[in-house]
């Protein structure tokens, strides 16, 4: 039975796919107010329009602000279709979006004879040369042949931004950076999935803060939708071979994609083409289509399923032939993937996302779940469902198998932050300021005092959640139960202070505040009350929205549900292996986390009169005990010249 971690309801207002008197929907407006930045950011989910978003900006830069050329780049080809040649004067528009044949190199050819079109229309002169599509492997091979300053005055744009790296051995990235500091290129970047906590960082920080950002969160999205009305996600755990329970979370009466294992992960059976007909043999009778090359499976009741296998190589030109061609509901009913059908691949109507294996990229789990939220009229809820190979205590590798439950875990924490509506945070002083809304009064918060506070609150609050849920330490205080004030007062300061160095212990406090507080009320259970009374369900117990206080946010787990849902599906003898583990690692401090417990533990002194006590039943005051008991030591090394 699938559990799972959270349901979102939408109103469906239609907000998000309404037009402007230019044709524009919101999200496409709000990036088009940025239109003059010379460096500009944009996250925004899939199917939200950025495609059109950047033909606006691009159109507005080439005939507005008297920049020379665009250049977009997608990271593979079929993407390349969505800047095809649009008339946007139809729809009220200034000019139409033109980009001529021989200028769009997603279209076919060798990459070197695209790299040479690539120069060559840089050193262009002609007036028809203005906007050039490529891959991001064209513009990375051509920028070797081309000099930082011949992107001067030209627009560069990079399409699915997470796909570029800082890292030395990313050469988009590299490129990237040489461009904005020896250029005057104008960069756009748009992404659906923006997280630090992915891999390497994308940018540098000091080439992030040369961007404007614009952000379109999903709820708004989702929430703009007609027809979809919710989305959950949950997990489905299992032993032995997941195709022997493919019954119990397959539904076919659902327009599904079905994404195996990585051949490299615990869940795979080192045969995906075997997995492929282990799973046709437990829809029906299949047979294939020699016209369509998808695989026909009669059900027992009769009922003829039509699929698509884009796991097995040979035929498959012929099934993206056809899946490119759908153009109604009953085309198609299952896909069955393994790294194909998610970034830039396009079926409406798909509802149900099942999932086998832990991912290791959130940017990958976007990227599948953006794939069943289209808004369509033959869905008004839309699933993702993980099916994970459930660890076992007695296997050898059990540590592993834990690693990826929770990792699996905290990606759907993190996915909801993105999917559900985010609030606003203020100080309560008075009795009449009362929470409406998304805007959340509470007492005792610290509000930010300074802009890098505020910048961080009011755009990196994603990005910081994934980086802390990522967190090792993190996952196993999650699985392990570990005391809500350990998580809320220590361990998350201190990876604050770690991502943000340059950080006052002030600056690092409103962070976390703002941080848990977010975190808390997000997750929490929201219900009427009598009058105009609302409550929140915060750890079994009901709080009075307005009675909300830093100090009762503190003493709940933001991760509560997490925790239920493993506790519940994880047998108890690999349960008490992850609480001995998380037993002895708690005890440990790293720098930062010895920086934020330093002014606790002097607190704790003039609150109590005495030193925290190592035997204390409260884990929090032990864990103060065992950070004086390593700062002393570090102290007396230092005294006796020791490193």
């Amino acid at each position: 039975m699938t559990s799972n971690i959270f349901e979102i309801n939408y109103n469906g207002t239609g907000a998000s796919q309404s037009n402007n008197a230019l044709g524009m929907r919101e999200m496409q407006e709000r990036v088009y107010a940025k239109r003059s930045s010379q460096h500009l950011l944009i996250k925004a989910p899939p199917a939200s329009g950025k495609s059109r978003a950047l033909m606006f900006i691009a159109l507005d830069k080439l005939h507005a602000q008297g920049l020379k050329k665009a250049i977009i780049a997608v990271p593979e080809r079929s993407i390349g279709k969505s800047f095809r040649s649009t008339k946007l004067t139809d729809y009220g528009f200034y000019w139409d979006w033109e980009v001529l044949s021989k200028n769009n190199l997603t279209e076919q050819g060798t990459s070197k004879s695209k790299v040479k079109q690539f120069v060559d229309f840089m050193h262009s002169e002609s007036p028809d040369d203005r906007v050039l599509i490529c891959t991001h492997a064209t513009l990375r091979f051509a920028f070797e042949q081309l000099a930082d300053s011949d992107f001067n005055n030209v627009l560069l744009a990079i399409d699915e931004f997470h796909h570029v790296s800082q890292d030395d051995n990313s050469v988009l990235g590299n490129a990237l950076r040489n461009i904005l500091a020896n250029s005057t290129a104008h960069v756009v970047a748009m992404t659906g999935s923006y997280f630090r906590g992915d891999s390497v960082p994308i940018l540098a920080p000091e080439d992030e803060q040369k961007f404007d950002k614009v952000s379109y969160t999903y709820y708004e999205q989702l929430e703009g939708y007609q027809y979809l009305k919710s989305f959950a996600m949950g997990y489905n755990f299992y032993r032995g071979r997941y195709t022997d329970v493919l019954h119990e979370v397959l539904d076919t009466s659902k327009k599904t994609i079905i994404h195996i294992p990585n051949v490299n992960s615990g869940e795979s059976t080192k045969d995906k083409y075997d997995e492929v007909d282990r799973i046709l043999d437990e829809l029906g009778q299949a047979v294939p289509d020699p016209k369509t090359g998808l695989w026909l499976v009669t059900e027992e009741t009769g009922r003829v399923l039509k699929v698509a296998d884009l796991v097995t190589e040979e035929g498959r030109e012929k099934v993206q032939d056809y899946l490119n061609k759908m153009t109604s509901l009953d085309d198609l009913d299952i896909i069955i993937a393994l790294g194909m059908a998610k970034e830039g691949f396009d079926w409406p109507y798909a509802e149900y996302a099942l999932t086998i294996g832990y991912r290791q990229s959130l940017t990958e789990i976007v990227q599948i779940i953006g794939r069943v939220t289209r808004d369509s009229s033959n869905k008004s809820h839309a699933q993702f469902t993980n099916l994970i190979s459930q660890p076992d205590a007695q296997d050898d590798e059990v540590f592993f198998a834990v690693n990826n439950v929770m990792k699996a875990i905290t990606a759907s924490l993190l996915m909801e932050s993105v999917l559900a509506p985010n609030f606003k945070f203020k100080r309560k002083d008075r009795d009449d300021q009362k929470s409406s809304g998304a805007e959340m009064f509470v007492k005792g918060l610290k509000e930010p005092t300074t802009q890098r506070t505020k910048d961080i609150i009011e755009n990196d609050m994603n990005d910081l959640r994934a980086s802390i849920l990522q967190e090792s330490r993190i996952q196993t205080a999650i699985a392990s139960g570990t005391d809500a004030e350990v998580i809320n007062k220590q361990m998350i300061p201190a990876i604050i202070k770690q991502i943000y160095p340059d950080l006052s212990g002030a600056e690092v406090e409103e962070v976390r505040q703002q941080f848990i507080s977010q975190s808390v009320v997000q997750s929490a259970e929201r219900k009427e009350g009598v009058g105009q009374t609302d409550f929140l369900k915060m750890a079994d117990k009901f709080v009075n929205i307005d009675e909300l206080s830093i100090d009762l946010i503190d003493q709940i787990n933001p991760f509560q549900r997490a925790y239920e849902v493993i506790s519940r599906e994880i047998d108890a003898p690999t349960l008490r292996l992850i609480q001995d583990y998380m037993d002895g690692q708690k005890m440990e401090f790293s720098e930062e986390e010895l920086l934020i417990l330093y002014p606790q533990i002097k607190q704790f002194l003039n609150e109590n009169g005495r030193h925290p006590d190592k035997l204390s039943n409260d884990t929090y005051e032990q864990r103060l005990a065992y950070a004086l008991l390593q700062l002393s030591q570090m102290k007396l090394k230092m005294e006796n010249g020791n490193d």
